[in-house]
């Protein structure tokens, strides 16, 4: 029977990597024909099967192995060698014979460099399957030791397609936890949480196919910027490496970062990867949760916390890298966690960054820069609108140096040019779907009032809206200039012009009624909070930079929580200046920047303590509910 054959992909093994190879009859290459037919003159041609057939592999070798069978017997196929050890029968890869494995135990891991090297093959034959299963315990100390196997190992993870997809089929077989006994560790370790929805094995190799499908072109507009950035990256293989051993420490009690990082550096150098290289893959493994808890937890258009962040870093192909990770590790933990927002806090984490690594770390990024830039930037946009430039400096002259650090020139414009000419003693209500931050802005301009963020937190959580950010800004005559992003319910931005309107309408009038509270929605606790029983965590800390006081809350993610504890702070005395917060599954972890009603930071423990008493009652009115 003739076959078509062609060249197997060349392979060039990169500087500083292992040049061990396998012997050239292993690479023999075949086109495996799917489906045959005759022409008139009884000359057989390849055609390709039809695509109801071609899409079915999710169902199992062993589904697809009995297809193949049937098909082959109507059409009299007859196996195709690959090499001494494999064949393709039927259009389904299998060995040579039942001793294979025993004879040649490096076929347990050559068999996925095969299906790599032929994605024609539509799988693997149910009794190879099994003949893996039989001889995996081959898999020991002294074969880990291998160079032919740790050659084997790197060769799948520098391959131009099939990674992720052959690393499942690893996995599945039992041959990833075989060769990697860190990793048995964690197969169908659960989390128990809903922050994480797969078990630790599934969510690190989800991180993996997402990794992959930064590299094709075919996705690239699902993120352009990860697509930008990974056609950039030197050795992609660090990549995978840092996403196969990132979480691999959990389960084992202390810090799995750490845990990952030193088996990370050990695997890397034992497989032969420079030791620059390996540190490298260390450093991801150990600040992989870095950059996703600075965005989300820090000010990042803060000077001082972008070159801290930068230090950290360190130089810009491992932010390339760690960006890449980041965006991958928070896709694969849990298909909603992945938003707008948190897309716009990491990509803006990411090119401030950027900008401070070019420039270098001995020339850090200076808030009056900051300032400058920002005012020029927003000038330029006002004036172009023809909007009288000494006006707007004076308006400007109530706005402090905070204002300005905490704002881009875009949203600045935004805010100037609806307070000019407006009349001072009146709100000023203002909401957009903001054009770079993937939230919904709302903005606030009114005299400033203690009790001001308990009555915006109650009328927004009444619309149905998640607070994500809340920045507030006082100036020198009492009045306030405060910022909120939000999301819906489904965590997107609202893009309704008629439901802007109404929030805006509904802010306008609790603002103008301050002394009158409005009157807050109940909303049922979620049944799925329902089986998690946490208590809150309250924790102080004074911040000598802002000259602010700190609180730290860690508890479930209720409806209506920052309402509850908006009013907590009103009865308490407590001014907020500003707000992260971060939604982690059932959990949040809030942080507020406050101070007394005088601008103090509170220092008294029995202060705090009255405060403390006050937010773990508000939650607790909330878990009652």
């Amino acid at each position: 029977m003739a076959c078509t054959l062609r060249p197997a992909p060349a392979h060039r093994p990169r500087r500083g990597t292992l040049a061990v190879r396998i012997p050239a009859r292993t690479r023999t290459s075949v086109r495996v024909p799917r489906q045959r037919t005759r022409s008139g003159g009884g000359a057989v041609h390849a055609a390709p099967l039809p695509d109801r057939h071609r899409h079915r592999a999710p169902l199992g070798d062993a589904a697809a192995t009995r297809r193949g069978r049937a098909a082959g017997q109507r059409r009299g196929a007859a196996p195709i060698p690959i090499n001494r050890r494999f064949q393709v029968y039927k259009g389904f890869l299998e060995t040579t014979g039942a001793d294979v494995f025993r004879r040649y135990p490096s076929a347990l891991l050559e068999l996925f460099l095969v299906l790599q090297e032929h994605p024609e093959i539509q799988g693997v034959r149910a009794g190879t399957v099994r003949l893996i299963r039989q001889h995996r315990h081959r898999i020991d100390d002294a074969y880990r030791k291998d160079l032919r196997n740790r050659s084997l190992f790197m060769e799948i993870l520098r391959q131009p397609a099939g990674i992720s997809h052959e690393l499942r089929r690893m996995n599945r077989y039992g041959i990833l936890a075989a060769y990697l006994p860190a990793f048995a560790h964690i197969v169908g370790r659960m989390q128990y949480d809903l922050f994480h929805v797969y078990t630790v094995d599934e969510h690190i190799l989800m991180v993996l196919r997402n990794v992959r499908r930064f590299a094709l072109p075919a996705h690239a507009q699902e993120n352009p910027l990860c697509h930008a950035i990974f056609e950039r990256l030197p050795k992609p293989e660090i990549l995978y490496l840092a996403a196969l051993f990132h979480d691999i420490g959990k389960g084992r009690g202390g810090d799995h970062s750490e845990i990952g990082a030193r088996e990370a550096e050990r695997f890397c150098l034992d497989h032969g990867l420079s030791a620059f290289d390996s540190r490298k893959v260390a450093w991801l493994v150990r600040h992989h949760l870095l950059m996703s808890m600075t965005a989300q937890r820090k000010d990042i258009n803060d000077p001082e916390v972008v070159n801290r962040f930068a230090e950290q870093v360190g130089n810009i192909n491992r932010l390339n890298y760690l960006y890449l990770l980041t965006v991958a590790d928070i896709q694969g933990t849990n298909p909603e966690l992945w938003n707008p927002w948190r897309a716009s806090l990491l990509s803006t984490l990411y090119h401030n960054t950027l900008r401070v690594l070019r420039r270098g770390l001995d020339n850090p990024l200076l808030e009056r820069e900051v300032i400058e830039e920002a005012r020029a930037g927003a000038l330029e946009r006002l004036a172009s609108e023809g909007i009288d430039v000494q006006v707007v400096e004076q308006l400007w002259q109530r706005f402090g140096r905070e204002y300005f650090l905490r704002h881009s020139a875009e949203e600045i414009a935004w805010h100037t040019a609806a307070l000019l000419g407006h009349e001072q003693d009146t709100p000023v209500v203002l909401a957009r779907r903001s054009p770079t931050r993937g939230c919904t802005d709302i903005f606030i301009y009114t005299r400033d009032h203690p009790h001001l963020f308990s009555r915006v937190t109650t009328v927004l959580s009444n619309e149905g809206l998640n607070i994500v950010d809340a920045r507030i800004i006082t100036t020198a005559d009492g009045y306030t200039l405060d910022t909120y992003a939000v999301l819906d319910q489904d965590d997107e931005r609202c893009g309704d012009p008629d439901r802007m309107a109404h929030i805006t309408l509904a802010l306008t009038e609790a603002l103008s009624r301050l002394e009158s509270p409005p009157k807050e929605v109940a909303r049922r606790t979620p049944r799925r909070l329902r089986h998690f029983r946490s208590a809150p965590s309250v924790h102080f800390e004074q911040d000598p930079r802002s000259g602010h006081t700190r609180i730290e809350l860690s508890c479930l993610d209720y409806p209506g929580l920052l309402s509850k504890v908006g009013r907590a702070f009103a009865e308490t005395g407590v001014m907020v200046h500003s707000a992260r917060i971060a939604t982690l599954g059932e959990r949040v972890e809030d942080l507020f920047y406050v101070s007394d009603t005088d601008g103090r930071p509170i220092a008294d423990p029995r202060r705090q303590e009255r405060i403390h008493e006050a937010i773990v009652r508000a939650i607790g009115e909330l878990d009652r509910e």
